[in-house]
């Protein structure tokens, strides 16, 4: 799931800090408005991987996005497809999952309010109808992917945080997880999307790895399998990882982090435009499109000058 409260960070103020100026004059206090990012999620990290200055919107800022119709969708049928798993395996059935559309629906409507404007100027009900419609869809779709009266999820929604050696907090919600009866694990992802083409799959399994390394730092136990089900073109994508894979995740998720640090000191976020531009909420406050980001909320590392680095190396 792309929105979650694997994403969540404390929005509380930080408390004040004292930067000293370059001069050597007296200190000035500066209380930041932000607190550093603390941990890393899959989508922060793609995030960041995308546009840094998208992170710091995001992350750093927390601007507010407007709700879209194929998100909340997504969120939709992810609530279905979990409540299903609370009937008996023979009651799992797809007239069964549709007819918990509407509640669910109700559910989420009431968590999250801003959702109401996606269908404000449907004063008939005719789109909303078609987008419920659609949800059906994808939920009917699933039951010719999977079969739930043969599957017993071991969890679903399962919120997990790791730390890391370096002290990097990795955390994230897997929609699913399967164990076998000899104790093989699977972790599975409902995408609400079309697969990706082939080359671009690597993208894609991206997060599930994440997820394999996060279960293989708890557990100590690497997934046998990781499971992506589109439900927006029927397709199945799966890999089976090696303890390689997730060594390799892991030191490239240090990489990232040390990056990210860097940006949240220095107040230097850039963005890197791409074709996904074209649907970033964004536009008004990146620079490529001529607009201004908001005041950094952070204090920054002010840039070394070669005297002070000299000064403290020592001599030669």
């Amino acid at each position: 799931m792309e929105t979650s409260t694997e994403d969540v960070e404390p929005s509380v103020a930080a408390e004040g800090v004292t930067a000293q100026a370059a001069d050597g004059a007296a200190a000035t206090p500066v209380v930041p408005t932000a607190i550093p990012p603390a941990s890393l999620s899959p989508s922060r990290a793609g995030d960041f991987m995308q546009c840094p200055l998208l992170y710091r919107f995001r992350v750093i800022d927390r601007l507010p996005e407007k709700p879209s119709e194929a998100a909340t969708r997504g969120t939709l049928v992810h609530a279905v497809l979990e409540r299903l798993f609370d009937a008996p395996a023979a009651e799992r059935t797809a007239p069964r999952a549709k007819s918990l559309i509407p509640g669910q629906w109700d559910r989420l409507r009431e968590s999250r309010p801003e959702i109401q404007e996606l269908f404000a100027d449907d004063p008939e009900g005719e789109r909303l109808a078609g987008w419920l419609t659609q949800a059906e869809q994808l939920v009917e779709r699933w039951f010719t992917l999977e079969d739930p009266t043969r599957l017993e999820p071991a969890e679903r929604e399962l919120f997990v945080e790791a730390e890391l050696d370096s002290g990097l907090r990795l955390r994230g919600i897997i929609d699913r997880v399967d164990v076998a009866p000899t104790g093989e694990v699977r972790i599975v992802d409902y995408k609400t999307g079309k697969a990706p083409r082939p080359e671009y799959a690597e993208g894609a399994l991206f997060q599930m790895k994440f997820y394999a390394l996060v279960v293989w730092r708890l557990k100590q136990v690497v997934p046998r399998r990781l499971q992506l089900v589109y439900l927006g073109s029927g397709d199945v994508l799966t890999y089976d990882p090696v303890l390689a894979d997730l060594e390799r995740v892991e030191r490239k998720l240090l990489a990232l982090w040390e990056a990210i640090r860097t940006a949240t000191e220095t107040g230097d976020w850039r963005p890197r435009p791409t074709k996904l531009c074209g649907w970033c909420d964004h536009q008004a406050h990146c620079p490529e499109f001529g607009g201004t980001p908001p005041p950094y909320p952070l204090p920054v590392r002010a840039p070394e000058s070669a005297e002070g680095a000299q000064g403290r190396m020592g001599p030669d």
